[in-house]
């Protein structure tokens, strides 16, 4: 077994962060007003051990739009309040090899919307929070959620929502092809506005670390010591993120970083070693898939400098 020592965790961040830190390229999504203003310098990175140990370089305060990392904990609580059975049938676990947005992703499949970690699974897996019919209820499950996972309740930014709400155009072709497929199960327009909701809630990279920490240890939460989901869901959600957290880049992401990670437009990464730790990045500057460059950079840095991987084949314990 192969032993590594906190010290070489925390080593391994701050070489990480000042390595990357005067990283260039990308730019802003500037689709949604209110992120294409946020400004490109602010950068952070977070790691969360199994015991609570937390590690926090940079703008780690800084509360950034959650966006599509927010996909991950909804369809955790679809699994909690469904069963992981539901969620497969409903909705899917396969990924779709196109953009996050993609209308032509559900015209291929129409059977189902592929996978909740897609704009089209995320609305769809909306519409399956409980109770159905009951917007305030759904979203204030939606809230608790994230908030069990991060160890701390994230904060609805006003602005980024209305900017989303108003541009959200594809979201809502996409919302409504998924009830011409009988594929919303609930109020088409609620499910929308609860997904954009989602996405403009406002984490910080140490509360998306302490999310992705929670992951990683089977539902535990390090921080607060609380059980959020079984730990049988564990290597489900894994293997969503796993799948597609970084969309068409996906496969390239896992060839070259080898850890299971999802991004946000608004420049978050979440990223997952099971058993192991979970680390966040935060970024705003993108790709052209829509994945934050210089946290790419930042969790490939770490993970390379301590040999980590989930393809690695090596049992690793962290000591003190």
């Amino acid at each position: 077994m192969k032993t590594i020592t906190k010290q070489q965790i925390k080593q391994a961040a701050q070489q990480a962060y000042d390595d990357v830190k005067g990283l260039s390229g990308g730019k802003n999504a500037d689709y949604i007003p209110f992120l294409a203003d946020i400004d490109p310098a602010l950068f952070a990175l977070s790691v969360v051990l199994p015991d609570g140990d937390r590690i926090d370089l940079g703008d780690h305060e800084y509360r950034f739009g959650i966006e599509s990392v927010s996909k991950v904990p909804t369809a955790l609580l679809v699994m909690k309040q469904s069963g992981s059975q539901a969620l497969l049938d409903k909705i899917g676990a396969d990924a779709t090899g196109l953009p996050f947005n993609s209308i032509f992703a559900i015209l291929l499949e129409n059977d189902h919307p592929s996978t909740p970690l897609v704009n089209a699974g995320a609305i769809t897996a909306c519409s399956m929070v409980t109770p159905t019919g009951d917007s305030s209820a759904k979203w204030k499950a939606i809230v608790d959620n994230i908030t069990d996972l991060c160890g701390s309740a994230p904060v609805l930014l006003d602005q980024l929502y209305k900017s989303e709400s108003a541009t959200n155009y594809n979201n809502r072709s996409i919302t409504w092809l998924l009830r011409n497929y009988n594929r919303i199960y609930d109020d088409p327009d609620m499910s929308l506005d609860l997904y954009t909701r989602q996405c403009s809630l406002g984490v910080t990279s140490s509360q998306l670390a302490a999310m992705a920490g929670t992951i990683a240890n089977a539902g535990v939460n390090p921080v607060t010591g609380k059980q959020v989901f079984d730990a049988a869901m564990m290597p489900q959600i894994v293997s969503l993120i796993a799948t597609v957290g970084f969309y068409e880049h996906t496969g390239d992401w896992l060839y070259t970083a080898g850890i299971p990670a999802k991004s946000g437009v608004g420049g978050g990464i979440l990223g997952v070693l099971p058993g192991l730790l979970g680390i966040a990045a935060f970024a705003p500057p993108l790709d052209s898939a829509g994945n934050s460059v210089k946290g790419q950079a930042a969790v490939k840095s770490f993970v390379r400098q301590l040999g980590l991987g989930v393809f690695n084949g090596e049992n690793i314990r962290i000591v003190d």
